[in-house]
């Protein structure tokens, strides 16, 4: 006993310390009333329904208990007509004696193991079966918070004409609560059955089974009970039918107007009548007509609720299926684009060409300058090898795309947190893990449209101090970002010696000393008391935090620092983003996280996967996160949230203040969502539309881009998110941020786009372009607490069905097979380097299509990194391929596309190749003679000519042919590397020989 109360005590003191350390967390943070709110919400529910729960089995055992009779066999049952002899007429035994003897003992037995647990069971099951059933409940706080707290929508539902705030929030309620309801009947049913077998309530024999008249009126009350709710459930079920889910659109089709909900009503009333019956017989005892009663509704169900809606759906609607369904097939297209915020889509036919000329450009100048030749998934390493400085520090795979004022000019920004890195540290001691090794230090950012001349990234915000054009003056520090240690113990007085590693002095040498810094701010709950000490010993199954001397009596904890999982403890009502990033905000750095209202029970509705709907190739090569598994039918993005990353505060935002879900948790959880009112102009600038919100309305417009039933109904234009071409994941393309011009308007907006392609399938493979999506990402004003009028626009290009316009896959592939293309690219990958195709861009401009891409190099080696080589653009079947961006549309349209690029946008591989070899000059080095790319152009086009040549006369043994194809070949490569700027001699050898180290000679050329 006393082991097993030292046990209990154990348990309940280290669930005790989670609480409490739970409470210092959101004290701290300023959320407290979020904690006690959820928690007491889930507290009350649990309470309220397994008292009820338990009451009700309590009372239904004890009535079987005290109403309960030791009955025994009717003799009647076993006497027969004259007595019972033998062939000699010699009396033969009474069975009935010895049966009624045996009974009698085997009853008084159980009888009594009843008995001495009776007053234990009477507590112990009810208690239990209430737990059970209040377990159950408090899981759905939210249903039972939005339903005393419900917003009206100002809108009704298409069927019964109520508001649709009855439908997001009173009926889930109402459905929850008849189902608690009618397991609790349940319970107790099954509960009183075995009271009642002990006490004799029920009698099992060999004739058959005999019953009480308490048993018999205790069902009759439980049967009354039990079918009154199935009447409420009926009655709701008229309307879940709009929410219905089941049938090729959402909602309540034809068969369910006519034949299902007509007939609910019918049943339910039915199921009240027997309902009545039932409680008739607990008084008079007559069975006969609550028995029929029951037959007559089951058959009715049987036969009405399912027999007719099969009739009239074979008969009625399966002959005339487009007519009968299109007024309910058009209720489903509103308000599947009213839920998903569809319904304000701008959609323009763009009837996109296909050639090219001089001049084409011509106007597109504001979009052909903020073209991003930055891939954000392939220039980490970049990053990495030239702005870690430290092993213990690290970049994302995944940076981030944003925009600044540079020099007075909105610029599209890669950019990336220098964050911690905490496996690098995972060996060492406890005290570098959670008290030496705490943040990382400063913002990098680089022009997304601008490299330097040898294809490194060009900073905006560099160096150790990461400081640069964006800021200056800002705190650098981040204490709270995606890959912080799962705790830190920092802080102090201005007395206490630093502890903490703030960041390098210099980066000339390995030897430079590390400047040391004590966090100043109010970031984690303190931890210098010996009780909480012991709190957090506990939680995180450390003695050290009990024991070390890097605990000072003025530190604090810091923990749970992602941003998105911060937030989604705060706001646990709302759906997060899982892909946060940093902007630099009135001189702090803050990771701004996006965040929704979600809800599955919107009428009519079409619902979607989350997980599925926003996996596209990033999230396969996890250098992104889907949303997490869950089915819905209505979502907004209703908050912007910040962390700050020095000191983790959580600010959130009501981005949508006339989301009703929204305005309905505002009023459960007061004060916690401020006014966007409130937000500053600076980081107004930095809110972007949400990719994964984007991302479910684009999986959504596949096929509901229609407006009109008949053609949703014939799904002859459905559409399908492109593949991302650029690996092999066989995911679709993700959308891109892009500084973008859309046709028809008068300036370049933030924006995020992507492309549609006709459904994919075994007898259509056609990969062209459909459509365009872009939403408009700019919400500032330069005013604060003012978000643009013009943000969250989405516009849709439709292009017509009989487009020739190539999709990103067909775009890809006529990349990959020109000619002068692949030639090139076999070039950059001879050696040991590596070609990467960056993100396939797609812009509407010049009246068609344009693509462009940016290809990257890396060459082996533990300290590579990707550089820009070179840019592909394409318009239609035609392909330009150049250093440059400038050069590379010049080349695609006739010499001259009529737009200007940004200063920078590509590769200077004169300047490239000085800067690799500093003694060269212009005047008279011979080491490295400027480039002539037409001449390396034509050399190479020569080459790959001959190449073929040489193969086709190899194949048909025609060796004089042979012979005379190598020497072109030879001298097609001498003239490659002269072009090039490189020295040297082609030797004379055979064909793939020459390929093959001539090829690589001229890569060297070409990589500087």
């Amino acid at each position: 006993m006393t082991a097993a109360i030292v046990a209990v005590a154990i348990v309940v003191f280290v669930f005790a310390s989670q609480v409490y350390t739970d409470v210092l967390w959101y004290n701290q943070l300023g959320y407290l009333k979020v904690f006690i709110t959820e928690n007491l919400t889930r507290i009350i529910i649990f309470a309220g329904v397994a008292l009820i729960s338990g009451l009700a089995i309590w009372a239904s055992l004890f009535y079987a208990y005290k109403r309960g009779e030791l009955q025994t066999p009717n003799p009647k049952r076993y006497q027969q007509r004259g007595p019972r002899v033998d062939a000699d007429g010699n009396p033969l035994p009474d069975p009935y004696a010895d049966f009624q003897e045996m009974f009698n003992q085997n009853m008084a037995r159980y009888r009594d193991s009843v008995d001495s647990m009776r007053k234990v069971l009477l507590i112990a099951v009810p208690l239990l079966l209430g737990a059970f059933i209040g377990t159950g409940a408090m899981s759905q706080w939210e249903t039972v918070l939005l339903f005393f707290n419900g917003e009206s929508f100002g809108a009704t539902d298409a069927e019964f004409g109520i508001d649709l705030g009855f439908f997001m929030f009173t009926l889930p309620f109402l459905n929850l609560l008849t189902g608690i309801l009618r397991t609790i009947v349940i319970f107790s049913a099954m509960a009183a059955l075995v009271m009642h077998y002990f006490y004799g309530g029920i009698l099992v024999h060999e004739k058959g089974i005999t019953t009480t008249k308490a048993f018999r009126q205790h069902f009759a009350i439980l049967g009354g009970i039990f079918l009154l709710l199935t009447a409420a459930v009926l009655w709701l079920d008229r309307y879940n039918a709009t929410q219905d889910q089941s049938g090729s659109w959402a909602g309540a089709m034809y068969s369910d107007v006519n034949s299902i909900i007509p007939v609910k009503a019918i049943l339910a009333i039915a199921a009240l009548l027997v309902a009545v019956l039932f409680v008739v017989t607990a008084i008079n005892g007559n069975w006969r007509l609550p028995m029929i009663g029951t037959a007559v509704l089951v058959i009715a169900s049987l036969v009405a609720g399912s027999l007719y809606p099969w009739i009239v759906q074979r008969f009625q609607v399966v002959p005339n299926e487009q007519a009968a369904e299109e007024p309910y097939i058009q209720r489903n297209i509103d308000a599947t684009r009213a839920a998903y915020g569809l319904d304000a889509i701008e959609v323009t036919n763009y009837d996109a060409k296909t050639s090219t000329a001089a001049g084409t450009l011509s106007g597109e100048s504001e979009t052909i300058s903020n073209i991003r030749l930055l891939d954000p998934n392939v220039v980490s390493g970049a990053f990495a090898q030239l702005q870690q400085f430290r092993p213990y520090y690290q970049f994302g795979q995944n940076l981030s795309v944003d925009r600044y004022d540079i020099d007075g000019t909105p610029t599209d920004t890669v950019i990336a947190a220098r964050e911690l890195n905490p496996a690098q540290n995972s060996g060492s001691s406890w005290v570098n893990q959670h008290v030496v090794y705490t943040h990382g230090y400063g913002v990098i950012a680089a022009y997304g449209n601008q490299v330097e001349a040898d294809g490194k990234p060009k900073f905006i915000q560099s160096g150790i101090q990461a400081t640069g054009e964006i800021s200056e003056s800002y705190e650098p520090r981040i204490y709270f970002g995606e890959s912080s240690p799962d705790y830190s113990i920092v802080g102090g007085t201005s007395e206490d010696e630093p502890l903490e590693l703030d960041r390098p002095q210099t980066t000339d040498d390995e030897s430079g000393t590390d400047a040391k810094y004590t966090f100043s701010g109010n970031g984690g709950p303190n931890i210098g008391n010996p009780f909480n000490r012991l709190a957090y010993a506990i939680k995180y199954q450390s003695s050290d935090i009990l024991l070390s001397d890097a605990v000072r009596p003025e530190s604090q904890i810091l923990y749970d620092r992602n941003p998105s999982e911060r937030v989604q403890k705060v706001a646990p009502y709302l759906t997060v983003d899982g892909n946060p990033y940093p902007a630099i905000v009135d001189d702090q750095v803050v990771w701004i996280v996006d965040a929704y209202t979600t809800s599955n029970q919107y009428p009519y509705s079409q619902s979607a996967e989350l997980d599925n709907a926003t996996a596209d190739s990033d999230t396969a090569t996890g250098v992104a996160q889907a949303l997490p598994n869950e089915r819905v039918n209505y979502i907004r993005n209703s908050v912007k949230a910040t962390v700050n990353a020095y000191d983790g505060s959580v600010n959130l935002y009501a981005w949508d203040d006339e989301d009703p879900v929204l305005k309905s948790w505002q009023k459960v959880f007061p004060e916690t969502v401020k006014p966007y009112s409130e937000m500053s102009a600076s980081l107004i600038d930095h809110v972007r539309y949400p990719q994964d919100l984007f991302k479910v309305q684009r999986e959504v417009l596949n096929a509901y881009h229609v407006t009109r039933a008949n053609s949703l109904y014939a799904g002859d234009d459905l559409w399908s998110i492109p593949n991302d071409p650029t690996n092999d994941s066989g995911q679709p393309l993700p959308p891109y941020y892009i500084s973008l011009q859309m046709p028809g308007e008068d300036s370049a907006n933030f924006s995020l786009t992507t492309s549609f392609i006709p459904q994919q399938s075994d007898s259509n493979t056609r990969n062209v372009m459909y459509g365009f999506l872009s939403a408009n990402g700019d919400a500032g004003t330069g005013q604060d607490g003012e978000k643009h009028e013009n943000y969250g626009k989405l516009s849709l290009l439709e292009l017509p069905r009989s487009s020739v316009v190539p999709g990103p896959g067909q775009a890809q592939n006529v990349f990959d097979s020109d000619t002068t293309v692949s030639t090139e690219l076999n070039l950059l990958r001879t050696g040991a380097s590596s070609v990467i195709n960056g993100n396939l861009l797609t812009l509407p401009v010049g009246d068609g299509i344009l693509y462009v891409q940016p290809v990257y190099v890396q060459s082996s080696g533990d300290a590579a990194y990707p550089s820009l080589r070179r840019v592909l653009v394409g318009f239609g079947e035609n392909v330009g391929f150049a250093p440059t961006l400038d050069e590379a549309l010049n080349e695609l349209f006739g010499g001259s596309s009529g737009a200007e690029t940004a200063a920078d946008a590509g590769v200077n591989e004169a300047e490239a190749a000085q800067a690799m070899d500093p003694e060269a000059t212009d005047t008279g080095s011979s080491s490295s003679a400027p480039s002539d790319a037409e001449g390396l152009q034509g050399a190479l086009e020569d080459a790959q000519s001959a190449m073929e040549d040489a193969d086709e006369a190899m194949k048909n043994g025609d060796w004089a042919a042979y012979g005379e194809a190598q020497n072109r070949l030879n001298d097609a490569l001498q003239r490659a590397l002269e072009a090039d700027g490189v020295e040297g001699t082609v030797a004379s050898q055979p064909a793939n020989g020459a390929s093959a180290s001539a090829l690589a000679t001229a890569s060297a050329g070409a990589d500087r």
